[in-house]
């Protein structure tokens, strides 16, 4: 069938016109477009149009904790969010260190259908940092994984680090490294600094991040490999991307909306909902966070959508699993810290959300350009309306949103993954 998204705006630029989408593709652009009959029609007026969201970094938790998240809600949430593909890591229960694994999670994926569900294999068995996964086996398995990660641990042995990259060289596929030297995070709860020493929390250094982070430059410099670095939060990481890209090395990064707007001064409520590692850090970070997605120097936003079940959050801040929800809020939030101060156009959101994390992992059919012939992975996005988080409303098994009851700016207001409607209106469903 086809569909027409009536009066769009092409990366929110110019005059409105008519998209028709036909066999999974974009079949024609103009104004006041001809449909059959039976066509369905989005009333999509004044609003933006966007390639697909691509998101390199999310926990579904399925196989293994399902009580806080599973494919088909963490899809749901992700399709209401604009995205059309998505990456779980491999911290499951088993570990995504198989490609038994892996190929069950691409395919619980297409079998609920509403976002590309890409798995991520462990770069090491069980996460235990020792002995290497089967990356070959997976990359060729159904699943076709296409990157590689211990997040939630580092990959700390720089040996180990350095066959990884190695290895992932001559396969063509991508280590993401979580930076994180764990002999500096001993016990660790908060970023380390006045906030964290007056309400008496474990610090979490700067330099846990950076020291990593620049071995692991070097290491993809000497291997001739690329590394991507997970969820970037301090203005000593900008510094240190900036400098490899200088040398040449092959490295990108990746920022959370969490870490672009939020800071330590939440923590004055010991609410667990407000831990999250990395941890959050000072406001003096969340900006140079931001001009470094507005450069470049970061490459691309992605969620580290992380559900927890309420008992895992209600509890002693210390004792709080670390994590929070963030596929339907990305959007609004980027909205709130990048477009709405001028530091990105529409346009710099399709690239900072789609373009760059597709081109990343080499996804071929997602983050194209907006033209005829194109797939039809498309986000509809209303810039004018706003919308008061409530986490029990969100699509996801969880609620522990660090936004509840803030007003946010911008809604997605239709998802299509190759030319079928995902979500549309609040509503997830093809």
């Amino acid at each position: 069938m086809t569909i027409l998204l009536r009066g769009v705006r092409l990366y929110g630029e110019g005059d409105e016109v008519d998209v028709a989408v036909d066999d999974g593709q974009i079949a024609a652009i103009g104004a006041g477009l001809d449909v059959p009959g039976d066509a369905e029609i989005i009333d999509a007026r004044g609003q933006v149009l966007l390639p697909g969201f691509v998101d390199l970094h999310t926990h579904l938790r399925e196989p293994g904790r399902e009580y806080a998240e599973d494919i088909e809600t963490g899809s749901a949430a992700a399709a209401l969010g604009g995205f059309t593909a998505v990456f779980a890591m491999a911290n499951t229960d088993p570990v995504a260190d198989s490609a038994v694994v892996t190929d069950h999670v691409w395919s619980r994926g297409q079998q609920v259908g509403l976002v590309d569900v890409h798995p991520v294999g462990a770069v090491t068995i069980g996460l235990k940092g020792k002995q290497l996964t089967e990356m070959g086996l997976m990359a060729a398995g159904v699943g076709r994984v296409r990157m590689f990660s211990d997040d939630g641990l580092c990959v700390e042995d720089p040996l180990v680090m350095r066959r990884a990259l190695e290895y992932a060289s001559g396969l063509g596929v991508l280590i993401a490294q979580h930076a994180e030297e764990p002999r500096l995070t001993v016990g660790a709860v908060a970023h380390e600094g006045p906030n964290a020493a007056r309400l008496g929390l474990a610090g979490w250094p700067r330099a846990a991040e950076e020291s990593i982070v620049a071995r692991d430059a070097l290491l993809a410099r000497d291997a001739g490999a690329r590394v991507h670095i997970c969820h970037a939060s301090t203005a000593g990481t900008v510094e240190l991307l900036r400098w490899a890209r200088a040398q040449g090395i092959s490295i990108t990064a990746e920022v959370t909306p969490h870490h672009l707007l939020l800071d330590d001064s939440r923590l004055n409520t010991y609410d667990g909902v407000n831990r999250v590692n990395p941890p959050l850090r000072e406001a003096s970070d969340a900006v140079a966070l931001r001009q470094a997605l507005a450069d470049g120097v970061i490459d691309c936003v992605a969620t580290d959508h992380a559900p927890h079940g309420t008992h895992e959050k209600c509890c002693e801040f210390a004792n709080a699993r670390p994590g929070m929800l963030g596929l339907q809020t990305a959007l609004s939030v980027v909205v709130e810290t990048m477009v709405n101060p001028g530091l990105l156009t529409w346009r710099d959101v399709a690239r900072v959300m789609s373009e760059a994390p597709a081109a990343i992992v080499g996804l071929p059919d997602q983050g194209r350009p907006l033209e005829v012939g194109e797939p039809a992975n498309l986000t509809v996005i209303d810039p004018s309306a706003t919308w008061t988080v409530h986490g029990p409303a969100l699509a996801s098994r969880s609620d522990n949103t660090p936004y509840e009851a803030m007003e946010l700016p911008a809604t997605v207001t239709a998802t299509l993954l190759r030319g079928t409607v995902t979500a549309r209106d609040g509503k997830a469903g093809a």
